[in-house]
């Protein structure tokens, strides 16, 4: 019974959707907006849900001394000072444009907006910054001619890289037509970004639109039970 009902919510809620996609007429030409509406009231307590977590989780960090302890404060008075700003936004238009740290003190909406764009926006570009020298390191391995195939991808990224560049057009740029369609470096760029990566790239979305598919029919039917705790 524990199961039974989650389950068959789940039938329920589904086949409903999947009806209001190829019935547009009433009842079901209704469904695929009101529904939602709810999917975003049960994501508001998933936020609630997993900010208690992360408090419980650092600060029980904090109070054991674990290892690196010192950055979950961080990370807790991050999350409390960013929450509280943004409840006390709440209601609050926007007066002002720019970052003034003295005024925008003052003002509740800009408040909120300095903290996005002056701690959390420069941090994120930071972390972006760090992911190019891991994409880096793994394009090292990856593009190492060991095989056929790793030397076919790693023909196709040197020439896209040179293509994208200035050093693409300086190399081939004296190849002269009709030679230069296919010659010509950042035009032999052009065509591996819109043929064999474009194919690649919708294969990849047939086989991930494939998987939701299969997964979805799996939780409908109550074939998949693993987000009720089972096996």
């Amino acid at each position: 019974m524990k199961r039974g009902i989650p389950i068959a919510i789940t039938f329920l809620v589904g086949i409903s959707l999947v009806i209001a996609f190829f019935v547009p007429h009433a009842p079901f030409d209704s469904l695929d907006r009101h529904i939602p509406e709810y999917f975003n009231i049960i994501a508001a307590f998933a936020f609630v849900l997993g900010g208690g977590n992360l408090l419980r989780v650092h600060l029980t960090r904090i109070t054991r001394r674990d290892h690196e302890w010192a950055y979950s404060i961080v990370t807790v008075v991050g999350f409390l000072l960013m929450m509280i700003a943004g409840l006390i936004k709440i209601g609050q238009t926007e007066t002002g444009t720019g970052i003034n740290l003295k005024a925008d003190l003052a003002d509740p909406a800009l408040f909120f907006n300095w903290l996005y764009d002056g701690i959390f926006v420069p941090c994120q570009a930071t972390m972006f910054s760090l992911l190019a020298f891991f994409v880096a390191s793994a394009s090292y391995r990856a593009f190492r001619a060991k095989t056929p195939e790793a030397t076919i991808l790693l023909v196709a990224a040197f020439v896209v890289l040179v293509g994208r560049t200035p050093v693409g057009q300086w190399l081939t740029g004296w190849v002269p037509p009709p030679f230069d369609q296919y010659l010509h470096i950042p035009n032999l760029s052009a065509w591996i970004m819109s043929i064999p990566n474009l194919a690649g790239q919708r294969t990849i979305q047939i086989g991930i639109a494939l998987g939701i598919i299969s997964n979805s029919l799996r939780l409908i039917l109550g074939i998949e039970r693993s987000h009720l705790g089972g096996d």
